[in-house]
């Protein structure tokens, strides 16, 4: 059991490089805003985030991307595909509760990277992180009902149901639910590769 605490002064300033087998996370910037661009406006990331109603403009997203690379109190990576060099999505540790040591995570994973264990392995690396590094105890996500796919990647890191936000999202004139999940220091068993600093 991880019942270590975050030294003083700790936060998500440091960002790391992780290396896997089949991706590399390494710290997201403004340059990277094209490529974010491009995968929020595919159609399935659009309707697997609950964004497909927003817009985005790649300014504003310059601005938020070079304030993520510095910000102390979240964790953005990009994930890159070892194999070909691609951006392929995002994985975040964000809504930090220090004291609490806990983190929401949320991936986003375009085209590129899809049915090829890429985002399980990069949400095996950060949550490693979060919980070897961060000392973090517990790691949650929100995932919608409709996406089995990023249910099973969840569960494959060993992620566990809590419950149920019933019709969490109005999509095409239907009402969706979003599964709550969790993992907590003792139950994290790090599987296949691991996330080397």
């Amino acid at each position: 059991m991880n019942s270590a605490t975050i030294p003083a002064g700790a936060d998500f300033s440091h960002k790391p490089v992780l290396n896997g087998e089949k991706v590399t996370l390494r710290p997201v910037g403004a340059q990277d805003a094209p490529l974010i661009a491009a995968i929020i406006d595919d159609p399935e990331v659009r309707r697997y985030t609950g964004g497909a109603h927003l817009t985005f403009h790649h300014r504003g997203l310059e601005a938020v991307y070079a304030a993520r690379a510095t910000a102390a109190d979240r964790l953005d990576l990009a994930v890159v595909d070892n194999a070909s060099g691609e951006f392929v999505g995002e994985v975040v540790l964000n809504e930090w509760d220090q004291h609490n040591r806990s983190c929401n995570f949320r991936a986003m994973i375009g085209p590129g990277g899809r049915d090829r264990g890429l985002g399980t392995e990069a949400t095996r690396l950060i949550v490693g992180y979060g919980f070897e590094t961060m000392c973090l105890h517990r790691i949650y996500l929100f995932v919608y009902a409709f996406n089995p796919r990023a249910r099973r990647v969840y569960e494959k890191v060993g992620f566990t149901t809590e419950g149920v936000d019933r019709d969490a999202l109005l999509h095409d004139g239907t009402w969706v639910d979003a599964v709550r999940m969790s993992l907590l220091d003792h139950e994290w068993r790090p599987r296949g590769a691991s996330a080397r600093l």
